[in-house]
Formats: C-alpha cells, sequence, structure tokens
C-alpha cells in the first residue's frame, strides 16, 4: 500500500509537471529521477503548486499548513533549484521551473553530495538521450520551440553583422541582463559521470535576469558582472562551444 502512496504522489507531480507547455512524457525512468530529487511529501506538495507565480501565502492556503511551515518547505525547494524564488515588494516569489530548461539542469549546475549526481547524470541520459520521447517533445513537437541557437559572433564579416538583429547575439543577452549567473554545464556534467566528456571548460553555464538571481542566491550558480560574463563568452566562442538558449527576444 505504502508503494502505491508513493507512486500515486509521484504520478501526481508528473501531471503537474504536464500543465506546463513543455512537459516530462511519463517513463519509469522519469520516476526514478524525480524520486532522487523530491522526497515523497515534496512531490505531493509541489503536485498542487499553482502555474503562475505564488506568495507563500498562498502556499500556505493550498497545503492548509501555517504560513511559518510552508515557508520552510519553499525554501527548502529553492535552495536545490526545485523552485525558483525572486523578491517583489519584499515579498518572496516562487515559481516552478519546468524539467528543461529548468530543474534538470539545476540539479548538476553544481557540485553536491545530498544526491548521487552519477546515479541521476545515468539516469537523465537513458531519458533524455536514450529513450528520446522527451527530447522529441522538447524540440520538435508544436509550432514554437523552446530554444534556439545564437549566432556565431566572431565569424560575422563585419559588412554583414548589422543585418544580425540584437537579441540573435548572445552578447547582447549579457549586456542588458539585470543579473547573471554563472553555474556548471549541465551537459558535459552530466556526461562527465559517463567518462564521455568533452575537454571544453565546464564552470560556463549562464543563467539570466530572475532565473539567475534565485540560483547565486542559493549558491547553485555564482554571480558575475558583464566583463566576467563577455570573457565567459569568448573563452566559448574560442572553445568551439555553440550557444544555445532560451526562444525569447527579451528577459531571457
Amino acid at each position: 500500500m505504502a508503494h502505491l502512496t508513493a507512486k500515486s504522489a509521484y504520478k501526481k507531480l508528473v501531471d503537474r509537471l504536464n500543465r506546463f507547455p513543455q512537459g516530462a512524457p511519463s517513463s519509469e525512468l522519469l520516476y526514478k529521477i524525480l524520486k532522487l530529487l523530491f522526497s515523497e511529501k515534496e512531490a505531493e506538495y509541489v503536485s498542487l503548486l499553482p502555474i503562475k507565480p505564488f506568495t507563500a501565502k498562498k502556499a500556505a492556503k493550498i497545503w492548509k499548513k501555517s504560513l511559518s511551515e510552508s515557508q520552510t518547505i519553499l525554501q527548502n525547494l529553492a535552495g536545490r533549484g526545485l523552485l525558483v524564488d525572486t523578491e517583489k515588494n519584499s515579498e518572496s516569489i516562487y515559481t516552478l521551473p519546468p524539467p528543461m530548461a529548468g530543474f534538470f539542469e539545476f540539479s548538476l549546475m553544481r557540485i553536491r553530495t545530498d544526491i548521487d549526481q552519477k546515479v541521476l547524470s545515468e539516469l537523465f541520459y537513458q531519458y533524455i538521450t536514450v529513450e528520446e520521447d522527451f527530447i522529441k517533445v522538447l524540440f520538435t513537437d508544436g509550432e514554437t520551440r523552446l530554444g534556439r541557437v545564437f549566432v556565431n559572433e566572431p565569424a560575422l564579416p563585419a559588412d554583414n553583422s548589422l543585418h544580425v538583429l540584437d537579441y540573435e547575439r548572445a552578447s547582447e543577452v549579457i549586456k542588458t541582463a539585470g543579473h547573471i549567473g554563472i553555474g556548471i554545464c549541465y551537459c558535459r556534467h552530466k556526461m562527465d559521470h559517463l567518462g564521455r566528456a568533452c575537454d571544453a571548460p565546464q564552470d560556463i553555464c549562464m543563467t539570466f535576469n530572475s532565473v539567475a538571481e534565485s540560483l547565486t542566491k542559493h549558491g547553485i550558480a555564482r554571480a558575475v558582472d558583464e566583463k566576467e560574463a563577455q570573457d565567459l563568452l569568448q573563452t566559448a566562442y574560442d572553445c568551439n562551444l555553440v550557444q544555445f538558449g532560451e526562444n525569447a527576444r527579451g528577459r531571457m
């Protein structure tokens, strides 16, 4: 009976994740990933959270818990990158990020000992690369793609560079960001545990604005200024790394 109850909690969490435009196809691998990241109780709590940003007061009302207890739960989840929290008018506003780009990446953006990152990496690889259902939903379903590739700015000839719009340039994203965070590259960190990482630097993954504000607050990423971020972008170009980001014109 306990096994069925646990399965029910994670099933509710999967259903909640799939309320996003970009969700996560259900499979045994997904359940194993979620069990590493969320306790059974946490899965139950998160499955009840709203789609839109919410406050601790809202969560407390939904969970039928005291405000202080709800704040403790929310801060614990945010500290592990399972929620994103930002400040507005001196109040914390919480959002459940999608699996990707979201808490899948955040789970490997730093070295941590509270979860087995090697096991998690193996599960991510099987779920994303081998099963393929998730990656197909992520990048091929629907009319609007989740992400896009930015132009390779050093390769632009001077006479044609004006034809490339600012929102197509990674350097412009850096220049206009309110917050910038640097973490370990989820992709290469995952492959490192599988013994298949490339030689490019790993401490180079950039997050911006509200997500960067939350990740740097909790030590998942480190805060950097524009100059350091532009230097890291040049390092990425030097290592032939491709810049891939959210498919949005502003506030990346």
